[in-house]
């Protein structure tokens, strides 16, 4: 087995297919299908589906690949540290993120930049759910996340806010005369919610099934700031964290009870495995940071 076989087919995956992968790599096509070959003849397991049009991984294929980007990254990482013991300070860092939160993560990475201009940022944004995956995975270093009650497996967390969840109505709404209201008094309302991945939404849903019903969600944006709108014009109830719900004139906030419900934004990376020394320089400002 060769690096450069793992690099490869972590090419053909991310890309769909290996004419892609091999504009990607600068290579001929041909070559990239015949080291992949000859990886699957070593492993004694076909790795790619090529029945389809999109090629896709196949259960082995899935298997193989954390520890090919892990041997991909440990590599690059050693070839960092060297660098960064000799004075530079090269390297590559992505960051993930939920796309509405309070962290003024624009300035986290306009500092890092100033001191480590040669490091090459990318940002993306995403649900919470797949970002987590993706830095589970390796392909993030770090993500801003909406969490639920317990941390995700395989990661460690920052906690950045920690917060109640209300709900929120038109001032004129009948509910906007009482403070509280329990979870159970939503079964039937219109909910106007974040969409399925992220924390308050899987702790909304979590908390309604234990309480034997499904919330009837009539509208889901992926912003609160719209959740917050739809509210405003009277198209239903608004799932929003607290400091939301609270700080917005048009809005009337209730606290739900029984059970109270809490959302947690945090800061999350990988647990075990490698990080390049660009990764775990950014890490530690964003960490000191926040």
């Amino acid at each position: 087995m060769e690096l450069h076989q793992l690099e490869y087919l972590v090419a053909v995956v991310e890309e769909g297919g290996f004419t892609r992968a091999a504009a990607r790599l600068h290579i001929a096509q041909p070559g990239v299908s015949a080291q992949i070959r000859k990886l699957e003849r070593e492993l004694g397991q076909p790795l790619l589906d090529r029945s389809a049009r999109a090629v896709r991984p196949t259960a082995a294929g899935r298997a193989v690949l954390p520890y090919a980007r892990a041997a991909l990254a440990a590599v690059e990482g050693a070839c960092q540290a060297v660098d960064e013991l000799t004075g530079l300070t090269r390297g590559r860092v992505a960051i993930g993120t939920v796309t509405s939160h309070t962290v003024d993560l624009a300035g986290i990475l306009a500092d890092f930049n100033a001191r480590h201009p040669l490091v090459e940022i990318t940002l993306v944004e995403d649900a919470s759910e797949r970002l987590v995956d993706d830095v589970r995975e390796g392909r993030l270093d770090a993500a801003i996340v909406a969490l639920g009650a317990a941390d995700p497996d395989g990661l460690d967390v920052h906690v950045v806010t920690d917060e109640a969840i209300d709900a929120a109505v038109w001032p004129g709404h009948e509910l906007a005369g009482r403070d509280t209201i329990p979870l159970t008094a939503l079964r039937d309302r219109a909910l106007i919610c974040l969409p399925r991945g992220g924390g308050i939404r899987a702790i909304l849903d979590e908390a309604c099934a234990a309480a034997g019903f499904t919330p009837r969600v009539a509208f889901e944006a992926g912003s609160p700031a719209v959740l917050e709108q739809l509210a405003a014009r009277r198209l239903g109830v608004a799932i929003l964290p607290s400091s939301i719900a609270r700080h917005r004139a048009h809005l009337h906030a209730l606290r739900i009870v029984r059970p109270s419900l809490r959302g947690r934004l945090g800061l999350a990376w990988r647990r075990s495995g490698p990080t390049s020394p660009a990764a775990a320089a950014w890490l530690a400002h964003a960490r000191a940071s926040l």
